[in-house]
């Protein structure tokens, strides 16, 4: 009995303890995290300038964003799903393949690691001024199409930061964001190739596998947790992306509007904390919503 007793007090006491430790962390989820939110969701529905009284006026901003063209932001999320789409299907393969070739210990492995981790590493700033000299009328990539010959003698430079129906400015926005973190998904990749058990490799090779066919069957398919988590990273961080759209076309751009600039416009240009507000409370269930919908998607094929 007395030892019974004991092993009751003990799990109470276990039971307290992780309860005090947990405290904290909670407090500071709820205030950095959960507060915010629902601020958010509370001013969406309001005219606020950030000062003074806050006129309620229901649903009238989230009308607003898809019906005025002042807001376009129909066309801000044509933008962000085009560049999910593409950090998806051109983004991550190009990862992935890096990370195969790597993972089977050619020479060089810790360098071209390095190398192809260094986007990750510099400022976003960095990356958007290096860029922008690239993209000049005389700048690195004019240069390259005249040398190549793609671009003849008469032929007038591109324009690719120019904006408007005619200009490139969107692509030109999408391609450094592509290349900046094909590293980081390269890395976390890698960590899941070299986490296949070698034993599975030799017995695959052994009964004549080629090393693709070792990819194909048995490497990828052990590695879908860590695609997984690629995948959710690059869709939710296409969804809020902001730092390079902005170094690159500003937060005013209508042909390379991202959500992420739009909200910043609107709060901190415009003075419009309502409609900020509402474009970040669809942020946040858009990213809610991708993660569970990809989150099914690798049940439905694990299962």
């Amino acid at each position: 009995m007395r030892k019974v007793g004991n092993m009751k007090h003990r799990s109470a006491s276990d039971t307290i303890s992780i309860i005090v430790f947990l405290i904290p962390a909670v407090l500071l989820f709820c205030v950095i995290l959960i507060a915010p939110m629902v601020m958010s969701a509370y001013y969406s529905f309001f005219d606020w300038k950030g000062l003074g009284e806050a006129k309620f006026i229901g649903l009238s901003n989230y009308k607003e964003l898809f019906t005025s063209e002042l807001t376009p932001f129909p066309s801000a999320l044509k933008n962000v799903f085009i560049l999910a789409g593409l950090s998806v299907f051109l983004q991550l393969p190009i990862s992935l393949g890096l990370a195969l070739i790597l993972g089977r210990g050619i020479k060089g492995e810790r360098f071209f690691l390095s190398v192809n981790f260094i986007p990750v590493l510099i400022s976003t700033v960095v990356i958007a001024m290096l860029w922008k000299i690239m993209y000049q009328p005389k700048g690195l990539f004019n240069n390259l199409l005249r040398i190549t010959g793609i671009l003849k003698e008469g032929d007038s430079n591109i324009l690719f930061l120019a904006d408007g129906p005619k200009g490139h400015l969107l692509g030109s926005v999408i391609a450094p964001m592509l290349w900046q973190y094909v590293g980081y998904h390269m890395l976390l990749m890698y960590a899941g190739v070299k986490n296949v058990s070698p034993e599975l490799r030799e017995a695959a090779m052994i009964d004549g596998a080629t090393p693709w066919q070792v990819d194909r069957y048995i490497v990828i398919p052990s590695m879908k947790p860590v695609i997984k988590v690629c995948v959710i990273f690059s869709v939710t961080g296409s969804l809020k992306s902001y730092d390079l759209p902005a170094l690159l076309a500003g937060m005013r751009s209508v042909t390379a509007a991202f959500p992420s600039t739009m909200l910043m416009n609107q709060m901190f240009k415009a003075n419009r904390y309502g409609m900020g507000s509402a474009i970040a409370v669809l942020l946040i269930l858009m990213c809610f919503a991708f993660a569970l919908l990809i989150n099914y998607i690798f049940r439905e094929k694990d299962e």
